[in-house]
């Protein structure tokens, strides 16, 4: 018995490490850009979007967000960062390999896991949707580019970095699932995939902020450095108000239908995270609280959307 307790205790402190690594409450950021591309497809298409399809592009998507956050874990683990950074829920790590460095392997090989399952998806869908192969090889090519070349090179380029997150839960995740889902990419796709795109940039964008002592002393270059502190508020502020316009010119377009100008209630939250930024100066602990009000909007947002656009939704009744 006393055998079976301790190989019972040693299995939970390795799952624990692996949600850790995983960074498992991220994963819900996935969530609204799948659910944009199902009701996407469920609006243009004759025929019900399958199920197993919609959960096979939901669980890529978060394979490959737990990917590149393991394979994040492991590299700033080994370029010393993790030992730099003062640690927060938001930013700075999950602290898991500097607590167990001998688990190392465990993140390397989470990372190729992962990986491993967002490309048999994938060739299942190359498989099932020939007509849009070229497609969804480019997708999924650059995705896993983003995946693999992320800690080790995008962060050397504030640009890139700045965007990278915005690309890979924007246009690739929303016009990849529409893709695999048996839909067709359009402009106003492409624009509806601006929504999230905005707002995962702003979500890594501020995180970035409490680490740019430890970011600079292993050789990155963030856009936090770069920015005064009016440039950095005024691109948060574009880059929150944007996903507002552009629901607003779809809707006026047609692609949208009104009830999706519920994305509007989120403006009040974005005034009082912006001039919370401000208060804080964009710096600790004062803009703690703010990170979380970030995420908070991250979800919240697109959420309000698909809530609008449901509501409208024939093939609901």
């Amino acid at each position: 018995m006393a055998v079976f307790s301790g190989k019972w205790s040693v299995f939970l402190q390795r799952l624990q490490l692996l949600v850790a690594l995983a960074r498992a409450p991220f994963l819900l950021l996935a969530l609204p850009s799948i659910g944009l591309a199902i009701a996407w497809c469920q609006t243009q298409a004759a025929a019900p979007v399958s199920f197993t399809d919609s959960l096979l592009v939901l669980l890529a998507a978060v394979a490959a967000q737990v990917s590149v956050n393991a394979f994040n874990e492991y590299e700033d683990f080994c370029s010393g960062l993790d030992q730099q950074t003062r640690r927060t829920a938001f930013s700075g790590g999950s602290g898991a390999l500097p607590a167990q460095p001998h688990l190392l392997p465990w993140a390397l090989w989470l990372g190729c896991l992962s990986l491993l399952v967002v490309a048999l998806i994938g060739m299942y869908f190359l498989l099932q949707r020939p007509e849009a192969f070229w497609g969804l090889l480019l997708i999924g090519g650059l995705g896993s580019a983003l995946i693999l070349l992320y800690t080790p090179l995008l962060t050397r380029y504030p640009w890139l970095c700045l965007v990278a997150p915005g690309l890979s839960f924007g246009p690739l995740m929303v016009a990849g699932g529409v893709l695999a889902l048996g839909g067709a990419v359009s402009l106003p796709l492409m624009l509806l995939a601006l929504v999230p795109f905005f707002l995962s940039n702003n979500l890594l964008l501020l995180n970035q902020f409490p680490d740019i002592e430890a970011d600079r002393l292993v050789g990155r270059r963030t856009l936090p450095m770069l920015l005064s502190q009016q440039q950095a508020l005024a691109l948060l502020l574009v880059q929150w108000l944007a996903p507002l316009l552009l629901t607003s010119l779809l809707v006026i377009w047609g692609v949208l239908p009104g009830t999706c100008l519920l994305v509007w209630l989120a403006s009040p939250l974005i005034v009082y995270l912006w001039f919370g930024c401000r208060r804080a100066a964009l710096q600790m602990p004062a803009l703690l609280p703010w990170l979380a009000c970030n995420v908070l909007l991250a979800l919240l947002l697109p959420v309000l959307l698909l809530v609008g656009w449901l509501a409208e939704a024939d093939w609901l009744r």
